[in-house]
């Protein structure tokens, strides 16, 4: 009987995929749950990678012409009532703040002060962006009006997962006015491309790019846009979404504006998103049973050097022949960034300075002992494979460092979509559409592409498997079938999965 595999994080992935996910974001120091129920403590390596999407994606937003605003964390309750179907969409998730102040009474604090009107925590932004707009926006010359803020929400969550779902995450939010519907779908359909660009291209995660079915769309949009992503374990994660919102906001908050021939016309808005959750998508799109692999251009630390110390005077050899090393690969670039080089120092034995930053992710890791400084050479492990160090000559490795950081993000890419295309199955009968769903294990899951007739009553039976339908994607043949769970005749096709 062959002994297993040691691993640095239990159990597996296939053994108890939720709890690998757990403790993969504990081996790497990611984060941890909050004295405060639902939420989360960021880390310094996890915020580090939010703060290198951040970067990356505020760049893209800016390019396409939005400013950066902020607006308050509290919104009057009667900024939502005016939009119904908003309301409804959020209401079981809204925290409500109803007291000013607190008083002490026999001994404990209570709260005091009872607000004129109740103040929701931020779910979200249309509404009071909304009522801005109306006072900012005047005249066909002030649109499109386009901005952008980075902020917090709360959306009480009641079963929390760390980055996937809490009661507050951290995100951006795009919101722009227009004068005509064409604009506005156009900018909804550009900002959606941002974001499958950079999903791809920076966090090396592959997408599908679709249309939200109806009873799936944000609350109080005309249309929702998503892109989807396929996890290890098979299912789906939502990892961004672009509204149409039409003219609904615009009446409910009154944003009008004077046309170029005289008249007065209501603005078509949109809005659109992406969160935290990302990371949490990198997590399950890339880790590993050793723990996280960091793509490259969102990695804190790109090449972390391991000093190999032994006896007094080792330190300084090794810190004389990576002093030059580090200035090198520290003025090239990888991503259109510095590149993020880190020498460990930390008193703690060689072993576990690897091994940790094993864990964490980080794309090359390199040790260097008395005898690669009497070499010349430098011992390099790369995140993305099998976990052996290759004996490369120093100015080679100075040489080489940026394509080998692009050559590691290109092949986390292409294990992903490697992936996402062999276990996305297109399906012609309600049978083989059952047979993928039922029973189906943490590495047999799979996406089913099929016909869909969109009628309500198909929806019970996805209830019934704990399916749902991710969205349209763009590319469709428009040939006539018949729907893969009715019978009924069908052009459409959609992805159907377990999610997350």
């Amino acid at each position: 009987m062959s002994k297993a595999k040691k691993t640095a994080v239990t159990p597996t992935r296939e053994e108890n995929f939720p709890e690998w996910y757990q403790q993969v974001i504990k081996a790497s120091d990611m984060a941890e749950n909050s004295p405060v129920r639902g939420c989360m403590v960021i880390k310094p390596w996890g915020y580090g990678i939010w703060e290198s999407i951040q970067r990356d994606l505020d760049r893209r937003i800016k390019e396409t012409g939005h400013e950066n605003c902020y607006f308050p964390l509290f919104i009057p309750l009667s900024f939502l009532e005016k939009e119904a179907a908003h309301v409804e969409g959020f209401a079981k998730e809204m925290a409500v703040v109803t007291h000013h102040r607190l008083v002490a009474e026999d001994g404990k604090l209570v709260p005091s002060g009872k607000l004129e009107e109740p103040l929701v925590v931020r779910p979200t932004s249309e509404t009071i962006i909304g009522d801005a707009f109306a006072r900012w926006i005047q005249s066909y010359r002030d649109l499109p009006m386009l901005v952008n803020q980075w902020a917090n929400v709360v959306r009480w969550e009641m079963r929390p997962r760390i980055f996937l779902r809490t009661a507050e995450f951290l995100w951006q939010e795009g919101h722009t006015a227009h004068a005509t519907a064409e604009e506005a779908m156009e900018e909804t359909l550009r900002m959606l491309e941002v974001y499958r660009v950079m999903s791809e291209e920076v966090l090396a995660m592959p997408v599908i790019v679709g249309e939200k079915p109806a009873h799936e769309r944000f609350p109080g949009a005309d249309k929702t846009y998503s892109i989807e992503a396929m996890m290890q374990d098979g299912k789906a994660l939502q990892a961004g979404t672009s509204h149409f919102l039409g003219q609904h906001f615009s009446k409910a908050q009154n944003i009008r504006y004077q046309t170029a021939q005289g008249g007065e016309e209501f603005c078509f808005t949109t809005s659109w998103g992406v969160s935290t959750r990302l990371i949490g998508g990198v997590i399950m799109s890339h880790a590993d049973d050793n723990g996280l692999r960091v793509p490259p251009r969102i990695a804190p630390k790109q090449i972390v050097f391991v000093p190999i110390t032994r006896a007094d005077g080792d330190e300084a050899l090794i810190d004389e022949f990576l002093a030059p090393v580090v200035k090198e690969l520290s003025a090239q670039s990888f991503g259109g960034e510095r590149l993020r080089v880190h020498v460990d120092r930390r008193p703690l034995a060689p072993p576990e300075k690897r091994w940790e930053w094993v864990k964490k992710g980080a794309p090359i890791i390199c040790e260097v002992g008395p005898r690669d400084v009497a070499g010349g050479t430098i011992a390099m492990i790369r995140r993305d494979g099998e976990l052996k160090g290759q004996i490369t000559p120093k100015d080679e490795f100075v040489a080489r460092a940026a394509s080998i950081l692009a050559d590691i993000q290109n092949s986390l890419f292409t294990q992903a979509k490697t992936m996402l295309e062999s276990r996305t199955v297109t399906v012609k009968t309600k049978d083989e559409f059952l047979s993928v769903f039922s029973g189906d294990t943490t590495f047999g899951r799979k996406f089913v592409r099929a016909k869909w007739c969109g009628d309500a009553d198909t929806l019970a039976m996805l209830d019934e498997l704990s399916v749902t339908v991710r969205n349209v994607p763009f590319d469709q043949d428009g040939a006539p079938g018949t729907c893969v769970l009715s019978g009924r005749p069908a052009t459409q096709e959609v992805i159907f999965a377990k999610s997350y």
